[in-house]
């Protein structure tokens, strides 16, 4: 076994799953899962670095990032290890063969206990950021998921949601769209940040048919080391 450096020991923490066609890794907030105008080094980038010091790789190491997640989002992210992985995967996905869920963590209760949202977004480039539209607009790209309330503490409701589209910020948009801004969320109205500048949106879990070996892949990524989410954690399990 390969000395591996403190940027390799890192990511191999947060690995959740790994074959020789895909790594599966628990996202921190504040990581970028590809590179943006921050100049911060993504998480695909260390993701190599661990891959060319666990396997003494030479040359270059082929990565490819199959979805992302934003910044301020943390869980379930998928990468894929050879070409063949990267194609299959991407059909996946375009197909919606791949079934994932997200817990959100709200202030306000949503008018349901269980929800189903179709709406339409269009993105305002300058802002980056979404807008909700109940009908089409010129630019706007149809949304839909559901969701239903799972769990509540004396302040917060824990909404766990299915993702039937991917769009940009959608699941954000679409929940301050009924009220239910995410806390945390300021870009999408909720009153206040958190105080790492994450918000409370994790994307828990993803079911998919293993692209290569053809077996049902399910991933469960654990929350945030943060007290509110271990709450809601632990009472879900059953602690």
């Amino acid at each position: 076994m390969p000395q591996l450096s403190k940027t390799a020991e890192n990511i191999a923490r947060q690995i959740i799953y790994e074959d020789n066609h895909l790594i599966i890794l628990n996202k921190f907030p504040s990581q970028i899962v590809q590179g943006d105008k921050t100049g911060d080094k993504p998480l695909g980038e260390l993701v190599k670095i661990y891959l060319k010091e666990k396997y003494e790789k030479p040359g270059d190491v082929f990565l490819s990032v199959i979805h992302r997640l934003d910044r301020p989002v943390s869980g379930v992210v998928i990468f894929a290890k050879t070409d063949k992985a990267m194609s299959r995967m991407a059909k996946l996905f375009q197909q919606r063969d791949i079934k994932k869920l997200y817990w959100a963590i709200v202030k306000n209760k949503p008018a349901e206990e269980v929800g189903h949202l179709i709406n339409f977004l269009k993105k305002n480039e300058e802002q980056n950021k979404s807008y909700v539209y109940e009908k089409e607009v010129p630019g706007c790209h149809r949304a839909e998921l559901k969701y239903r309330i799972i769990d509540k503490s004396d302040t917060y409701y824990l909404l766990e949601i299915e993702l039937m589209t991917g769009k940009h910020h959608q699941i954000r948009a679409q929940l301050a769209g009924i009220g239910c801004p995410i806390k945390g969320d300021v870009k999408y109205g909720f009153s206040r940040p958190n105080s790492d500048l994450s918000i409370s949106l994790h994307a828990r879990s993803i079911c998919f048919i293993h692209p290569v070996k053809k077996e049902e892949v399910f991933i469960v990524a654990p929350v945030p080391d943060e007290k509110l989410w271990l709450h809601f954690e632990k009472k879900a399990i059953g602690f």
